[in-house]
């Protein structure tokens, strides 16, 4: 009979394993390094590469630049020799040229010269430049020779400035003029910067010759060690000794170094190399931390294997069992996972009925399955197996385990079986327990849903708040950008009284248009939920694409945008929404304006198509600007949908403007259609059935007109307490109300306005204008203290807050506050007059 091993004994095997583990990983460890260490080296040998392609990329950009100016400068002599300008303004042009070069590309960064009619015209004049023969200098020889292409020489010491330069020439084509600029070495890579370079990192350009143009390096350039280090790194390239990713170079100061090379258009080469140390210095601070984790693995094994040899084995099974899990579950059993067995310590009604105290644990887990909900049977018998125990055991999981749904008799409850380890158990066993939890999971199911709940309601809102106020920024632009520019043309034509006429009326225009804008705003939520209300009546449809066209004419003549209008209408005058009309004009324009560059056009034609009672009406909005991708299409109408592809440039908008267009056209019961194709421009057609009208109709009156209020009301000889913060806002509506016959009590806040009407005769003030957001006092509490006074007008005096407060919670807080009416700014003095009228009747 088989002697069973002690425990001792078997810790002795597990200790003797877990060295023979930590010899296996020190084994891969070194695996480790040497595989981690050559993929640094190759991944950095990519980013070295990537790094040289990007300076040579610059410098190819620095020369490209002064090879575009050389040949401008060149063909700009050919075009002035052409059009038979003389010697002298040509020769003060090359002044102006080099002026010019100088301020595009810095003081010193280029000695620009040129070679006229026999002369050399320098941009830094020098002593003896006058005799100086520049027929036998490389430089005019080479350009003569190329015929009229820029040409670049190697390196070489300039006579003048006794400095190392490189000379771009080019001969002019339809003269003998040649133009040539010095480029100091040290003015390439002027742009580019230190960050992108590791720590020690020395970037070179070398030309066709080998000769050094550039060094940024903290490597001493000075002696012959170094010199003999950069004819070594071109010949390691030359033969490709230095290419392969391992092989590095060793430098003047004693530090191997990893190459990165790349040759540019004109046969230079970059180089860039970096030390192994910096490349690897990552690695090394991972090698000496692995050596530390192991040191202290190793002494955690052994404290653990000396506590587990001093653990007492005569504690006795129950109390183990109790120690561990408490009496808190309804079944608790011991399972052997290395002999598949069971032990019953406390066990469900259903499961005595089934099982004995002890048996293999696969039974065990078929019996306690079998009332589990259907859907996670296998999920439970997974988990549970003997083979996941014993993994989680080896993973030192001391608690593991899953909620799930178990009948009890015929209703499902939730249950939490869990799977629990401690070393106080007896070797390969662990506990299995089950505890109902059915009322905590519906608690907890209950505050996800809250949870959830109040999740989405932050965000909806967050949502609602950002498209409010990215609305509000992207369709105001386009009237604001019309009343700046015509209230800069009033100040420059104020001595000509018809054209600044035709401004303001323009400018009041822009000014409705905004405060319909404004109006849009506040009745977003409405919109999205599709009940936008249209106020149909007989207007001009002619007269209002007009008027849209025009707001956007200052901003076409400014841009250098063609902007056209045509018009194919027998009844002009329509039964309709002509602000809706405005809204998605403005909308489509303001697109068009935005995707377009100067010398492109936009054009808005407007179609009759047929006789009919009810006709179709065409509005076509056409732009030769850049277009959209087939891709964005489909999308061009969902909200804060943007097309990015076409452009780089950051252009403003909030993506709600099509939306909006595509959700009023379906409103009026039109159609809109879209075509376009990225770099030919966008097409949008709209048709709306619009009820022609053979009457004109009457247009709606301009708000704020002093003549039309006079002749709609009368209210002279009225005394009125207007309060009023804004300076410029009094003197407006002092002004107006002033012309049409009424008395002005000013009052600068509310204190002030609750003052002045304590000081006046009862019955003295007819009605108060009351601002709301006043120091001192706001109008809300100006108006409560003014109700509350103990005099007999008090509570029968009017009070209209008139205010840029036009929210709905506003209004509410204005009538708590006692006051009769609320009047939105902008003032339509129009129907504030009817209000007092009304009010004072």
């Amino acid at each position: 009979m088989k002697r069973p091993r002690s425990k001792g004994f078997r810790l002795l095997k597990k200790l003797r394993l877990n060295l023979l583990l930590i010899l296996v990983l020190l084994v891969m460890g070194g695996i480790f390094y040497r595989v981690i260490r050559n993929t640094l080296l190759q991944n950095y040998q990519a980013l070295g590469t990537s790094l040289a392609q990007s300076y040579a990329l610059e410098v190819d950009g620095d020369l490209s630049v002064f090879e575009t100016l050389l040949t401008f400068g060149a063909e700009s002599i050919d075009a002035r020799v052409q059009a038979g300008e003389s010697a002298a303004e040509i020769e003060a042009w090359i002044g102006r040229y080099y002026e010019r070069l100088q301020q595009v590309l810095g003081e010193g960064t280029v000695d620009p010269y040129a070679v006229f009619q026999g002369r050399l015209l320098a941009a830094n004049p020098w002593d003896g430049d006058i005799d100086y023969d520049y027929t036998g200098a490389g430089w005019y020889q080479a350009a003569l020779a190329d015929g009229g292409d820029p040409i670049f020489t190697d390196i070489y010491t300039d006579a003048i400035y006794h400095r190392p330069v490189i000379t771009i020439a080019q001969m002019c084509k339809d003269c003998d003029a040649v133009l040539a600029f010095d480029v100091f070495p040290e003015n390439l890579l002027r742009n580019a910067g230190d960050d992108e370079l590791a720590e020690g990192a020395s970037v070179y350009v070398c030309d066709n010759q080998g000769t050094l143009l550039y060094a940024r390096t903290e490597l001493d350039q000075e002696g012959e060690e170094f010199a003999g280090y950069i004819a070594r790194l071109q010949a390691g390239i030359r033969d490709g000794s230095l290419n392969r990713y391992d092989t590095p170079i060793e430098a003047s100061d004693g530090s191997q170094r990893g190459v990165y090379h790349q040759r540019i258009s004109t046969g230079w080469m970059v180089i860039i190399t970096v030390p192994f140390h910096t490349i690897l210095d990552n690695l090394n601070q991972v090698t000496l931390l692995f050596g530390l984790v192991m040191l202290v693995w190793v002494a955690a094994l052994l404290l653990v294997t000396w506590r587990n040899l001093r653990l007492d084995q005569a504690v006795e099974r129950t109390n183990e069992t109790v120690r561990v899990l408490g009496n808190s579950y309804y079944a608790l059993y011991r399972v052997n996972y290395r002999d598949d067995t069971y032990e019953m310590i406390k066990g469900s009604e259903y499961v005595r009925s089934f099982l004995p105290p002890n048996g293999p644990y696969p039974e065990l887990l078929r019996v306690t399955g079998e009332v589990i909900e259907p859907a996670a049977f296998t999920e439970f018998q997974e988990s549970f197996s003997s083979d996941s125990i014993r993994n989680l055991v080896s993973n030192r999981v001391r608690d593991y385990g899953g909620d799930f749904l178990r009948r009890f008799g015929e209703e499902y409850r939730w249950v939490s079986v869990r799977v629990l380890f401690d070393e106080s158990l007896s070797p390969d066993e662990v506990v299995l327990c089950f505890r109902e939890v059915d009322q905590e999971k519906h608690r907890q199911f209950q505050e996800r849903k809250l949870l959830e709940d109040a999740l989405a309601s932050s965000r909806q809102s967050e949502k609602a708040k950002q498209s409010f106020f990215n609305n509000m920024s992207h369709d105001m632009r386009t009237p604001l950008n019309a009343i700046l520019g015509l209230s800069d043309l009033i100040r420059q034509y104020a001595e000509e009284p018809e054209r600044v006429r035709s401004y303001v009326e323009k400018i009041s225009y822009s000014s409705r248009q905004l405060l319909d804008l404004v109006n849009d705003i506040l009745d977003m939520s409405r919109m999205q939920q599709g009940k936008v209300i249209l106020n149909n009546q007989v207007f001009d449809l002619r007269a209002c694409v007009g008027d849209c066209v025009d707001s956007f004419r200052l901003q076409a003549e400014a841009e250098g945008k063609e902007l056209r209008e045509h018009y194919e209408l027998r009844d002009a005058h329509v039964l309709g929404d002509s602000n809706r009309i405005s809204q998605i004009l403005n909308n489509l324009l303001s697109n068009a304006f935005k995707f377009t560059a100067g010398g492109d056009e936009v054009s808005v034609s407007v179609r009759q198509l047929d006789e009919r009672t009810r006709a179709q009406y065409q509005i076509v909005v056409r732009d030769t600007g850049a277009g959209m991708s087939p891709e964005f299409l489909p999308h061009l109408f969902e909200p804060y949908a943007r097309e990015t592809r076409f452009t780089s440039q950051q252009v403003s908008g909030t993506g709600l403007g099509m939306p909006i267009v595509k959700s009023l056209v379906t409103q009026m019961s039109g159609q809109i259609y879209v075509d376009s194709r990225l770099g030919e421009g966008t097409t949008f057609t709209i048709t709306i059935p619009f009820l022609p009208s053979r009457e004109p109709g009457v247009q709606p009156e301009r708000p704020g007109s002093p003549e039309l209020i006079q002749e709609a009301f009368s209210l002279r000889g009225k005394k009125i307490l207007l309060a009023e913060d804004n300076l410029v806002n009094m003197e407006i509506a002092t002004e107006i109300l002033t012309m049409n016959g009424l008395e002005i009590v000013q009052a600068w806040n509310g204190l002030e306005a609750l003052e002045r009407f304590q000081a006046s005769a009862p019955f003295e003030i007819d009605a108060i204008l009351m601002d709301m957001q006043m120091p001192q006092m706001d109008g809300c509490e100006a108006a409560r203290r003014i109700r509350a006074l103990s005099r007999p007008d008090a509570r029968r005096v009017p009070i209209l807050a008139v205010t840029a407060n036009a929210f709905t919670e506003d209004v509410a807080a204005t009538t708590a506050a006692g006051m009769d009416a609320h009047i939105s700014k902008p003032i339509d003095f129009r129907v504030l007059c009817e209000t007092l009228e009304r009010l004072t009747r």
